[in-house]
């Protein structure tokens, strides 16, 4: 398999006002746009991980607008996870609002920070397929979410 692609990391605008927040998330003008498949909401519990799996086709766009969330990123499961170019970690809120693009073929987890809601926001370029996806347990790729 080919070298996958990298993660992206491109700061977004929050606009304050009285009445609330406008939180931006992706434009189709937007070169990480790679089509709409589909949107939707994961919430992740305080110290709860979520790992591991691999999308083999689709782009995700994922957003932090509520909560706290650490996001891993492995990119080759034979080379070691603690090497710095071969693993990438992010901490995501509305304080550090920012949308990680993440290229098919990259395994990653994630794990909630807050003690309230931590939620995630997705806008993938694909419709949700279970054969499109592979997953392993969190025991079956060895790191230190503990650190």
């Amino acid at each position: 398999m080919d070298t996958p692609e990298r993660i992206k990391k491109t700061d977004l605008k929050i606009i304050l006002s009285e009445d609330g927040s406008v939180m931006h998330s992706l434009k189709g003008s937007e070169k990480d746009f790679k089509g709409f498949g589909e949107s939707y909401f994961s919430t992740v519990n305080n110290g709860a991980i979520k790992a591991w799996k691999r999308h083999k086709k689709m782009t995700l766009n994922l957003t932090v607008p509520v909560g706290i969330v650490r996001f891993v990123f492995i990119y080759d499961l034979n080379i070691d996870i603690d090497l710095p170019s071969n693993c990438e970690e992010y901490m995501v809120s509305s304080d550090s609002y920012v949308r990680l693009t993440v290229p098919p073929n990259i395994w990653f987890g994630f794990q909630g920070m807050s003690l309230k809601t931590n939620l995630i926001a997705n806008i993938a370029n694909i419709e949700h397929d279970p054969d499109e996806v592979e997953r392993k347990s969190i025991n079956e790729i060895e790191y230190n979410w503990f650190k």
